[in-house]
């Protein structure tokens, strides 16, 4: 028996310590809506795991208004820009090992040089996004 690619399959962690393996991961905005109605139940308590490998900048910035997430830089490098709810703006910069938590309500985007990898664990109900 083969493991599961992360990148293709993320894992919801659920109520009561569950883990669940989604369906393959499409990158399109309806993927997340199916994820969300699928675990609605979950409310703030339900987390999404998921790995992506970026070539190029975020093109919006997000924010998560019920629950922190953790960045997890895998590989290569990536600049995180957190902007706090009076406007200003804290770089925080990730190498392979290091993480950067995004407490909820604070807007966040990220920059990568080259190619890299983060992993991502986010309480994502009521995730908005804006234009960068």
């Amino acid at each position: 028996m083969a493991g599961t690619d992360i990148a293709r399959h993320p894992i919801h962690l659920g109520l009561g310590a569950s883990a669940e393996v989604e369906p393959l991961f499409t990158g399109e905005m309806d993927w997340y809506a199916s994820y969300a109605a699928r675990h609605d139940g979950d409310g703030a308590d339900g987390r999404l795991v998921s790995m992506h490998v970026f070539t190029e900048s975020w093109k919006v910035w997000e924010m998560h208004p019920h629950g922190s997430e953790v960045v997890l830089c895998i590989a290569g490098s990536i600049r995180l820009y957190q902007e706090n709810a009076d406007g200003l703006v804290e770089i925080v910069d990730l190498g392979p090992g290091q993480y950067a938590i995004n407490e909820p309500g604070i807007w966040h985007t990220a920059d990568v040089e080259k190619e890299a990898t983060a992993l991502f664990i986010t309480a994502g109900l009521g995730t908005r996004h804006r234009q960068r």
